[in-house]
């Protein structure tokens, strides 16, 4: 009986061992992907395009795999309603727009609130991307949020100024309206425009019906939204590259996940972050000469006329960093963060908006 006792521990032993020593269980994990702008946005075609088939490509050889749900152009949330949808478990990913975020992605909207820095996208995102985790303010803004940043910001070509009509000075603009994205519409302070808030799926009707008399948007996106059939004066401002966001993930969804599986989405967000500002970098200068060969009507101001502007302007950065400050978030800090590495990276600023 003693033996035979011994032997059944041996073999209990034996299938213990052999369990643990066993790989993983390879799971296949469903995942919705939300985005409120259409495809034929780049940075929602370079999800579709990029940072899926990377994730998938880092799969390999894991066990894992992933079945792909891609809900776009307002299918499962609008623009701006991104980050919720993902917080709410709805999507397990999601481009989340920190540009129409303000309150609850407050500290990612800093580039926003400094116009007239940089026209360098590849910059001000991959600086923008590096600061999400390495700033505690940045990183605290999505743990509140239920997010976990994954990567692949978001960054935008220097803004134009787009209307129905010339733009020879600043008087030009004086009673008109123009729509611009968030906090965008505080570049229009001091000019005498009536700022409107607004966003690229709705630019195109709101120009042709007369409710903006034009709008701030970006080269790369104006041609695929056909901008320039409806104000067809483009004059280049100078306003600046900014970072508008990046892809997020549900927290507790990320933190369920298998370590090669949360991996696997963060080295894909960081191939589409490069492959987007590739992408980006090589259209701008393109889409302008296309939308100039087909009637549009292309100027750029002199550095009189952004100082100018940039003068007239109140220190939105600073108004900006102070009520942030009061909320016990380190705006002041961020500010003065953002605006040191632009200028160590070759930045010449018309406005130091963290030194006055």
């Amino acid at each position: 009986m003693k033996q035979i006792f011994v032997k059944g521990v041996a073999m209990t032993a034996l299938a213990l061992g052999t369990l643990a020593s066993a790989p993983a269980r390879a799971d296949d994990f469903s995942v919705t992907i939300v985005a409120g702008h259409p495809p034929v946005f780049r940075w929602v075609k370079h999800a579709s395009q990029t940072f899926i088939p990377a994730v998938d490509a880092a799969l390999e050889g894991t066990g894992h795999s992933i079945t792909w749900s891609e809900q776009y152009g307002g299918s499962l949330a609008k623009v701006g309603d991104e980050l919720e949808a993902v917080e709410e478990g709805l999507a397990e990913i999601g481009l989340v727009s920190s540009l129409f975020d303000p309150a609850k992605l407050s500290v990612q909207n800093v580039t926003y609130f400094t116009p007239f820095v940089s026209s360098d996208s590849t910059a001000v995102s991959t600086w923008m991307d590096n600061l999400q985790e390495t700033n505690a303010d940045m990183q605290a803004a999505w743990a509140e949020n239920g997010l976990e940043y994954l990567g692949g910001g978001i960054g935008i070509d220097d803004y134009l100024l787009m209307t129905t009509f010339p733009v020879n000075s600043i008087a030009d603009l004086d009673g008109r309206k123009i729509g611009a994205p968030g906090p965008a519409v505080n570049w229009l302070k001091g000019t005498g425009a009536v700022g409107v808030s607004g966003n690229l799926t709705t630019y195109y009707n709101e120009i042709k019906t007369g409710v903006y008399d034009g709008v701030i948007v970006f080269a790369s996106a104006a041609l695929p939204g056909k901008l320039h059939e409806v104000a067809p004066y483009i004059t280049k401002v100078g306003f600046g590259a900014q970072y508008a966001g990046g892809l997020a993930a549900n927290a507790d969804w990320f933190d369920d996940l298998p370590p090669e599986v949360q991996a696997a989405l963060k080295a894909g967000a960081k191939a589409d972050a490069e492959a987007y500002q590739k992408d980006l970098d090589a259209s701008v200068e393109k889409f302008l000469g296309i939308m100039q060969s087909q009637g549009a009507t292309v100027t750029e101001v002199d550095q009189a006329f952004r100082e100018q502007w940039a003068a007239g302007m109140d220190n939105v950065a600073k108004l900006w960093a102070d009520q942030l400050d009061g909320e016990g978030k380190a705006g002041t800090a961020v500010l003065k963060a953002y605006m040191d590495t632009m200028r160590a990276a070759g930045a010449t600023p018309v406005r130091n908006w963290d030194q006055e």
